[in-house]
């Protein structure tokens, strides 16, 4: 009989299919939203002064989010039905074992799901929204050419692929801020902003000899370059966006619905809470929070909270610095002796 993989390897499983699956959904959600864009009427409202049309012309709409709201959702129910097959058997009283499934329609696990994607979305939209708008309004201030500052905002069609690349849509906030200012470094002429182009990790090195040329002889980089430059940045800073999408937003669906399959196991009948036990597990590598390595093998009971205050790792209720990029995950399980010293409790009638 083939044996049972350890949570270990089960989580890392999980996880290898899952990040890559979410973050693709976050880059088709962008796409589409640069793809659907109104460039003309972008432009004619950028000319009219009108940055509220502007935004409208670009379409921010939640439903283009939906395939990442599915995508989580997949996740979420794949975490489940993992933690419910990890379980051994468990007797039932009548003498045969409880069928234990793991309900993605439960109550409580649609309200989490709707409650932490509409949290999500809104934060995405939000956040891109006051970028965009931050965006065209110091074009305008600065009188820049409307149909420049919008492609700078949506991309520009990349003729090989059909696709829009190398704008801000899908950015942070402050990501937003850095390819600005990677901008104005490669625009203005002056050394030392020039300089500090070249500090920059997802900068495109390819391009490296035109700065480098810019320094030695004070000639400028011609825009057209500079365009290009500053969208193979954006387009790196996306793809890093992406990433960390990905893998809290994973990590986030995964921990959540093992500790909802445990509770069903819970409301089943199958399992004593007070039995099981979730343990939290670091990477153990350099890159792990001080703050978490300090926690590393913390166990407590399945409805507690760990000493930082988070449910689990990833919890979306805690600060981004506890959960954006944590790659910890969460061990839930029942201790057998505990369960064992409950059933003769029972048997003893001292329970």
């Amino acid at each position: 009989m083939a044996r049972k993989p350890s949570n270990r390897s089960r989580i890392e499983q999980l996880t290898d299919k899952w990040e890559p699956t979410i973050q693709a959904a976050f880059l088709d959600a962008v796409r589409d939203i640069t793809a659907r864009a109104e460039l003309g009427q972008i432009v004619t409202r950028l000319e009219r002064g009108d940055i509220a049309g502007a935004i409208d012309a670009v379409h921010l709409d939640p439903a283009a989010y939906r395939t990442l709201e599915d995508a989580i959702a997949a996740a979420f129910k794949a975490g489940g039905n993992s933690q419910i097959t990890s379980l051994p058997k468990l007797p039932s009283p009548a003498g045969g074992e409880f069928v234990v499934r793991f309900d993605a329609r439960n109550l409580r696990a649609e309200q989490w799901l709707r409650e932490h994607s509409s949290t999500l979305i809104t934060r995405i939209g939000n956040d891109q929204q006051e970028s965009i708008q931050r965006i065209l309004t110091e074009g305008m201030i600065a009188g820049r050419n409307p149909r420049d500052t919008a492609l700078e905002m949506i991309g520009r069609i990349n003729r090989a692929t059909g696709r829009r690349e190398g704008g801000i849509i899908g950015l942070s906030g402050p990501q937003v801020e850095y390819v600005q200012t990677a901008r104005e470094e490669l625009s203005g002429g002056v050394q030392s902003e020039l300089s500090n182009y070249l500090n920059r990790k997802r900068r495109d090195r390819r391009f490296d000899s035109y700065v480098n040329k810019a320094i030695k002889d004070g000639t400028p980089i011609p825009r057209d370059i500079i365009n290009k430059m500053v969208g193979r940045y954006s387009d790196r800073l996306l793809e890093l966006r992406a990433e960390t999408i990905a893998r809290t937003e994973t990590m986030a669906a995964l921990n959540e619905s093992s500790l909802h399959a445990m509770q069903q196991a819970v409301d089943s009948g199958a399992v004593n809470a007070d039995t099981v036990t979730k343990t939290w597990h670091t990477a153990r590598d350099p890159r792990v929070r001080d703050s978490h390595a300090r926690q590393d093998r913390e166990a407590i009971g399945l409805n507690d909270v760990y000493s930082n205050g988070l449910a689990y790792p990833g919890d979306p209720n805690g600060s981004p610095m506890e959960t954006a990029n944590c790659r910890c995950w969460q061990e839930v399980r029942i201790d057998f002796t505990a369960a064992l010293i409950e059933e003769e409790l029972q048997r003893a009638g001292l329970a």
